[in-house]
């Protein structure tokens, strides 16, 4: 339940009475939610809100600030969304509200996630809603906000640019600002850019943070205008789900790639997100499994905003059933169907942790999570374990059977260093620009199928 500090009071400060934080809650309507919005939530089959709604909703239906920590998958996006589109229904009874809201996100995918989100629950009330992300061409983001739209959704420094030279936009009657992610919103990569927001939007709005993770950043969360908030905390502050099951194990660095394609092998019907330190590492292990057999596709920072979205929606559809990808897709991705996450680069900051295996196991579904530890990377897990607060289990595998791939794992990285020298080669000559199409074309991954290991399969294996 919430903690009391100088800045953020509890429930019975605030004068709310046992009984709600006792009774179960069976229904959005319950939460004070009006008939036209159940409705909207019954269509997406949300058919009773999750612990962080139930803890949030009442709170900002009575126009209170929120901080809300909550496990990744938890619901958090109803949490905010939901009192928004309601106070938009009661507002625009007197007179439209154009730029009603604003939610910030750090990264693209999640704020275009949050505005289909915001489409869906808003659908049958005429909602208006803009993205203003990078890598999309801005002059049709101009287009979009000259229809005035009730929410905006963003990153930070597309934003700042249309506030800045967009001629005729600024935020000046916004009611609602949302930071998600916040932790990661308020660290210094967004700093600068949020500031100037900030100094730019009204002092009156309510405000909402929400993160699966939080740290005290008190002077941060002043500067972005927090007035007495209610901190809703519906999970640990550094918790996962208990629908996961965590493993590791312990490799040489030079098999590491071995016991990669063995758990995927051994695993060949399930959807994996595999995540690594760095851009270059994504295409270069998915070329890798893609020429074992394995249906990979990259996704990183680098690549154009088309191309990202192009490698989600190939593994939403499953036409990829691996996802290989850096932290860029760690944070509130909603993909229901991932049935594991593997730590192929055990991340260097231990929270990263808690955002990447959440990518699985999301309301109330299960999951698995395995991070791939070298000699290198130690003192990083054992500060992963400190951080969820629980020694996890080794996952379960004969080195001997493991190193069985061993040849065709050397094999396969050989001629995939190869291709992306062809490819860095065809740039330099004025070829193809994007590294991610030479995947595709000297995999023919498109058009046809290489053998794919399976679980017992040993004529593949030298």
């Amino acid at each position: 339940m919430a903690e009391v500090t100088e800045e953020v009071k509890s429930f019975k400060d605030i004068g709310i009475c046992d009984q709600l934080e006792k009774e179960e809650v069976k229904s959005f309507k319950d939460l004070g939610i009006c008939d036209q919005l159940v409705e909207a939530c019954d269509s997406l089959g949300w058919k009773n809100p999750t612990k962080i709604q139930v803890e949030a909703v009442p709170h900002a239906l009575e126009g209170k600030d929120l901080i809300g920590l909550a496990q990744t998958g938890s619901g958090k996006t109803g949490a905010f969304a939901l009192p928004i589109l309601q106070a938009l229904l009661e507002s625009s009874q007197k007179s439209v509200q154009p730029f009603f809201a604003c939610v910030l996100s750090p990264t693209r995918e999640l704020a275009i996630q949050i505005a289909e989100q915001f489409e869906a629950l808003g659908s049958g009330i005429g909602l208006r809603c803009g993205v203003l992300v990078g890598g999309v061409d801005i002059v049709q983001q101009t287009l979009i906000l000259a229809k005035r739209p009730h929410i905006v959704v963003a990153t930070p420094g597309r934003l700042l640019d249309h506030l800045s030279n967009t001629k005729g936009f600024s935020l000046r009657t916004l009611k609602y600002l949302v930071l998600d992610e916040a932790d990661r919103l308020l660290n210094e990569e967004f700093e600068k850019s949020l500031d100037e927001i900030l100094n730019v939007i009204p002092r009156d709005q309510k405000t909402y943070l929400f993160s699966a993770t939080m740290t005290k950043k008190v002077k941060k969360l002043q500067r972005a205008c927090l007035r007495n908030p209610v901190k809703i905390e519906a999970a640990s502050k550094y918790s996962t789900v208990d629908t996961l099951k965590q493993q590791y194990r312990f490799v040489p660095s030079k098999h590491k790639d071995c016991y990669l394609v063995y758990i995927l092998t051994e695993m060949s019907n399930s959807t994996a997100m595999v995540f690594t330190r760095t851009c270059d590492a994504t295409s270069f292990l998915a070329l890798v499994l893609r020429n074992l057999g394995l249906r990979a596709i990259p996704i990183n920072g680098h690549m154009s905003q088309p191309k990202r979205l192009g490698a989600l929606n190939k593994f939403k559809a499953r036409e990829c059933n691996i996802l290989i990808c850096t932290d860029v897709a760690s944070r509130g991705l909603d993909i229901p169907s991932v049935d594991m996450v593997i730590n192929y680069d055990v991340p260097s900051n231990s929270k990263d942790y808690i955002h990447r295996v959440g990518r699985t196991a999301r309301a109330g579904r299960s999951g698995v999570a395995i991070s791939l530890v070298n000699q290198y990377e130690l003192e990083w897990y054992l500060q992963i374990e400190n951080l969820i607060g629980k020694k996890l289990p080794e996952f379960p595998a004969q080195e001997e059977e493991v190193l069985m791939l061993l040849d065709r794992v050397i094999d396969a990285k050989r001629i995939s260093h190869t291709k992306l020298k062809e490819g860095v080669g065809k740039k330099r000559r004025g070829g193809d620009d994007e590294e991610e199409d030479d995947v595709e074309k000297y995999l023919g991954f498109k058009h046809k199928k290489s053998k794919n290991f399976k679980k017992g399969d040993k004529q593949h294996v030298k």
